[in-house]
Order: structure tokens, then C-alpha cells, then sequence
């Protein structure tokens, strides 16, 4: 996969920090050499974090993060002050820009104190250089001017330095297979899917596939009988769409291994054991009870999406109750306060980091809030949840234990 191709989720996540007319905004367009943010003498310019998706050398495929300043003020600044927050939750190294000629704030002390209760590695780089004499007095500090480029190079190459960490050995499903394996994965084209393309977790899975020469073959749910039928090898593995999870089940025949690509990306980027206790929350529900359903990504809701429509329907169905509360998030979105949902379903996460996706299950189990994801849930319901977890034999004899 090319360094333009790689899915943001999977891309170093740098972001800067810092107050109002600190010069953040002028260090990260110094540091990605392009008119990324806004520039400007008027406080609190940037509103909104912004986000860019780049190749920068020596780093690779980044995305790159300007935040608010943290010391914005009123309704709105406080607003402001929450996003940057949040940013925090997908930050893989984090660079606090101070203005060197008034130094640390209080507010400066206290973001590096979140830096290091969520463990993110983190560089001090002093701005504004060419109007104070400053120097940096450790490893994790540095001296820069946006104005005249001053340590620039410097500062991407500190960055580099912290992102140096061993390459993951991590695959979504292909580490559980042999070499020239069939799987055969079940795509539904309906209203739901994007025009002209796979989604996310389907590209990535073929890829993952083809990286490691397995054989992926790709079908629609009606298809799928004639497909294993005309096959000479039987297929390894069967992935399905989490919404097509009963019928391809029962067109599977009991000796295929079958799972889904929600399934798959709660074990790549989460927590399946955590998912699979989590879903048996569904048995306990009562009546207005609050659910929380969470996606990752953000996209035009159709009259057959699967978190407002399919999974309340399913959910309705399985409980028999029909008063039930629903509450939705998505994108970078996600509920500060957990107190008072009875679960949490969460979308696969393709499109958020392994930071991100973390962060949110570490709030649930601090919270006491069970949480799972659509493919358990979706598989739970439907009865098929041992079967979709025999390519996770560990988890499934957990379950067997139970």
C-alpha cells in the first residue's frame, strides 16, 4: 500500500497543543511546509481542530493535528478547549508549542500532565525564537522560530526520534491462516454501501490477504452458495458483513470457519474478550434502559443504516422490549460521561486509531459500562456467536467454560 493510501487510522497521529498566539499555527505549516492552518495576530483564529492526512520525511504517512488554544475563553472557547481535549484520545506523539518569550503557562503544565497520564510522548518547542532569547534545558525540549525556520528540521527529526517503536507484527485475520488459504469474504451491495468502492475494513482485509498469499474471493450474500459450490478448495474461512450474519450463516456450510469484519477488527484494534463479555448485557436490559451506539466514522445515514435502524430493530426483537432508549455518537465523538448507559455498541473502529478505539474501552471499564461491538452483538443475537468465534479458539472456550 502506498504512503497515499494509507488509512488515516493506521497513520502516526501528531498534534499540536498549545495557547492562543503561541505561533502553533505557524509551526505546523514550518514543519509540513505547506499553508496547512490559518495564520493570524487575532486570538483564537483556530476554532476547530485541523486535521490533515500527509507523507512527511523522515516520518512517512501522518496525520498531522492543529488544535484550539487551550486558554480560549467564553462558551464558545470553552467548547474550543473540550475538542482539544478530545484530540488527545487519537494522539500518538503530542508537541506543545510555547511562546518562548512569555514560557510556560499553567495551562501548559497542566496539558503536559495529561500528556503523561495518557502516556503520549511529547516535545516543549519554544516558538518564537527570533524575539526571545531562550535555550532548551532537556532532551524533550526545543528552540524554534516558525518566522525564520530556525530548528525546524530539528523539531521534525525530535518527532521522528519518538515515533521509532517496534513495527507491528499485528494482521486482521491472516496470522490465523496458511499459506494459499481460501477466504471468502461476503459483501452486501445495498442502499448502505458507498457507490463504486469497498469500505474500509473490506479494502484492508483483502489486502491483508493478498500480503500474506492467501487467496481472497469476494461475493454478495445471494452469490454465496454457487460460490462455495464452484469452488475446488474449501474455503479456510467465510467473512461476512455483520448485517448478513444469519443468512450467510445458514448458506455456511458447519465445517467452513465463519466470522465477520466486525469480529476480525474488535480483536485487531480492541478488545474481543472484552466485546464477547460485554454483549451478554443484551440479557439483562429492562425497560427504558439506555443504549449507546458508537461509530467511528461519520457518513449520510440511509433509511437501512445499521446503527440507528437495523441493530435498535434486532435489539427490539431479540429483548422483546420496545421502550428502550438510544443514544448515538460519531466520528471523533464520544461521550464524556458514561454514567447511566446499561452497554455500549461500538462500530468496528476501521476508521479510528488503536489509540482512539483503546481510550474508549479503558472508559467503559473504568465506568463499569459493559460495551461490545456490532458483529458480537449482531452474531449474539442471531445465535451463531460460538460459530463466529472458532477462528478464536481461546475466546470461544471461554465462553465454553461459562
Amino acid at each position: 500500500m502506498s504512503l497515499n493510501n494509507t488509512p488515516s487510522a493506521d497513520r502516526l497521529h501528531i498534534a499540536f497543543f498549545g495557547k492562543r498566539n503561541a505561533g502553533k499555527s505557524s509551526v505546523v505549516n514550518a514543519v509540513t511546509g505547506q499553508e496547512l492552518a490559518i495564520v493570524s495576530d487575532t486570538l483564537g483564529t483556530t476554532t476547530d481542530p485541523v486535521t490533515k492526512a500527509m507523507e512527511l520525511l523522515p516520518l512517512g504517512p501522518v496525520v498531522i493535528i492543529d488544535t484550539p488554544g487551550i486558554d480560549d475563553e467564553g462558551e464558545l472557547g470553552r467548547l474550543r478547549v473540550r475538542k482539544s481535549y478530545q484530540v488527545l484520545n487519537k494522539t500518538d506523539i503530542a508537541v506543545l508549542v510555547v511562546a518562548a518569550d512569555i514560557g510556560l503557562s499553567h495551562e501548559d503544565k497542566e496539558l503536559t500532565e495529561r500528556f503523561k497520564d495518557k502516556n503520549i510522548p511529547y516535545i516543549i518547542a519554544y516558538n518564537k525564537s527570533d524575539i526571545a532569547a531562550v535555550s532548551a534545558q532537556s532532551d524533550s525540549e526545543i528552540v524554534v522560530s516558525a518566522k525564520t525556520g530556525e530548528n525546524i528540521n530539528e523539531l521534525k527529526e525530535k518527532i521522528a526520534a519518538l515515533s521509532k517503536k517496534p513495527e507491528s507484527t499485528k494482521t486482521i485475520v491472516s496470522h490465523m491462516l496458511k499459506k494459499e488459504d481460501i477466504a471468502v469474504l461476503v459483501v452486501p451491495i445495498d442502499e448502505s454501501a458507498p457507490k463504486g468502492r469497498l469500505i474500509l475494513p473490506q479494502q484492508q482485509t483483502i489486502r491483508d490477504l493478498l500480503d500474506h498469499h492467501c487467496t481472497a474471493v469476494v461475493t454478495q450474500p445471494e452469490e454465496l452458495p454457487q460460490t462455495l459450490s464452484s469452488l475446488a478448495k474449501k474455503p479456510a474461512v467465510v467473512i461476512t458483513d455483520s448485517q448478513a450474519f444469519a443468512r450467510v450463516s445458514k448458506d455456511t456450510p458447519d465445517d467452513i470457519i465463519l466470522t465477520s469484519f466486525s469480529i476480525l477488527f474488535a480483536n485487531y484494534k480492541g478488545n474481543l474478550r472484552l466485546a464477547v463479555e460485554g454483549v451478554k448485557a443484551l440479557d439483562t436490559l429492562k425497560s427504558g434502559d439506555k443504549i449507546l451506539i458508537s461509530e467511528g466514522c461519520t457518513h449520510h445515514r440511509q433509511c437501512g443504516d445499521i446503527g440507528t435502524v437495523k441493530l435498535p430493530r434486532l435489539i427490539q426483537k431479540y429483548t422483546g422490549l420496545s421502550d428502550l432508549e438510544y443514544e448515538w455518537t460519531s466520528g471523533t465523538g464520544f461521550a464524556d460521561k458514561l454514567t447511566g448507559y446499561k452497554m455500549i455498541i461500538h462500530c468496528g473502529g476501521c476508521m479510528l486509531s488503536e489509540r482512539e478505539m483503546q481510550y474508549r474501552l479503558k472508559c467503559a471499564r473504568d465506568e463499569g459500562v459493559p460495551i461490545t461491538n456490532y458483529g458480537t452483538a449482531i452474531a449474539y443475537m442471531n445465535g451463531i456467536l460460538k460459530r463466529s468465534l472458532s477462528i478464536f479458539p481461546e475466546i470461544r472456550n471461554l465462553m465454553n467454560s461459562e
